[in-house]
């Protein structure tokens, strides 16, 4: 039998924030890849190494969590006033699905230093020392995010002593502006929050009955209180992610809150549409101890979170989610507002399985409902290794 060779594709594999994926320019992919479909999934599956139903991504660049399972196209800005298109794509693990209904906060990050070391932004605009800010438009959810990246010497700097919690490593800090985060168009699941209340009542079949923030923003969430499903809010990924039952009753959870957003119409279209919306929960600040055995007190956190992506509990927090608390946090009478203390406020900062994040967010009452103009928060990027990544050839 006579196999093909491999196919090689110049590829960069980065960090962005708490998550690392492998990052393509379109015109790098194959042709058949160059637009969406069966092939350009195929190829990404591939790369990744997924479907594995070892769960392990060993024949592939994935790392087989929600956080390592990720793809990057960058292109040519489409929209005007714009200097990269950023499309994104989660790959499942053990199932043979791209799910592209979605943003990557964290991977967000690297896209600015990306587009700044692989030729996107004119020369004349990058500084030899200053920073360089590069306008992205997010073609998953037609959002604009804007990466202030510092520059050195005429190169992006990646180095530098800005820490993460959930990253092992100091590195440069990358400040992240989402524009008008939140979903502003009209009808179901057309606005901010989709059933246009603050809080509702959730009735998940043979789980109960919930209180629950319903929103758009950053990535739509879900936001319930801990107590009311049995935890303090300072749970660590074992006590989640090693309970299958409460895996499934979250994902019950998830599938009817999709259906209430509009986001789906039936609650079996939840298995096509994995990561969105996400599901989370908070608490009120109180002490805890991080996974990494960090002791982190009471005051120094506005609220405790926890969101559950792909199935599991993140080991940190998904830099869209964050754009949700911080901006659910914004707003009076919200889950998260009421988790933080309550009040007005532009910024929180909350506690998470890895350590603590700030984000802050601008949002007003305006015609009778609430609008978001912003959210900020820093992240860091780099380069982990460049050059090709390789497919089988009968891959596309």
């Amino acid at each position: 039998m006579t196999h093909l060779p491999q196919l090689r594709i110049p590829a960069t594999y980065m960090r962005g924030g708490t998550s690392k994926g492998v990052f393509f320019r379109l015109q790098d992919l194959p042709g058949a890849a160059q637009s969406p479909g069966p092939a350009r999934d195929a190829l990404l599956m591939r790369v990744i190494g997924s479907p594995d139903p070892y769960g392990k991504h060993t024949d592939g660049m994935g790392g087989a969590t929600s956080s390592t399972s990720k793809c990057v196209i960058i292109a040519a800005a489409s929209v005007p006033d714009h200097d990269v298109d950023y499309l994104y794509g989660q790959v499942a693990i053990d199932t043979a699905f791209v799910d592209w209904s979605g943003n990557c906060g964290n991977l967000s990050t690297a896209v600015g230093p990306f587009a700044i070391s692989n030729g996107f932004i004119d020369p004349a605009r990058i500084p030899h020392n200053g920073t360089c800010t590069v306008r992205i438009w997010q073609a998953n959810i037609g959002k604009t995010i804007l990466a202030h990246v510092p520059v050195v010497d005429g190169q992006v700097q990646e180095t530098g002593d800005f820490e993460l919690d959930g990253v092992t490593f100091p590195a440069a800090e990358i400040q992240l502006e989402f524009l008008d985060p939140s979903d502003d168009g009209d009808g179901e699941g057309g606005s901010m929050f989709p059933t246009g209340n603050l809080v509702d009542t959730l009735d998940v079949p043979g789980v109960g009955s919930f209180q629950v923030t319903m929103i758009t923003a950053g990535i739509p969430t879900i936001f319930l209180n801990a107590a009311d499903l049995g935890y303090t809010g300072t749970e660590l990924q074992p006590a989640i992610n090693e309970d299958k039952a409460a895996l499934a009753r979250f994902e019950a959870i998830r599938a009817h809150g999709a259906v209430r957003m509009g986001l789906i119409e039936t609650i079996e279209q939840a298995a096509t549409r994995q990561h969105t919306p996400k599901v989370a929960f908070v608490a009120p600040a109180q002490d805890y101890v991080s996974s990494s055995g960090k002791q982190i007190a009471a005051g120094d956190i506005d609220l405790h979170a926890r969101a559950l992506s792909m199935g599991k509990l993140h080991h940190a927090m998904m830099g869209t989610a964050a754009v949700a608390i911080g901006t659910a946090a914004a707003i009076p009478g919200t889950l998260v507002n009421r988790a933080a203390g309550g009040g007005e406020r532009e910024a929180v900062t909350f506690g998470h399985p890895s350590g603590t994040l700030r984000v802050g967010a601008q949002a007003a009452f305006v015609d009778g409902q609430w609008t978001v103009t912003k959210a900020i928060m820093s992240r860091s990027a780099r380069v982990l290794m460049e050059g090709a990544v390789r497919v089988p050839a009968d891959t596309v």
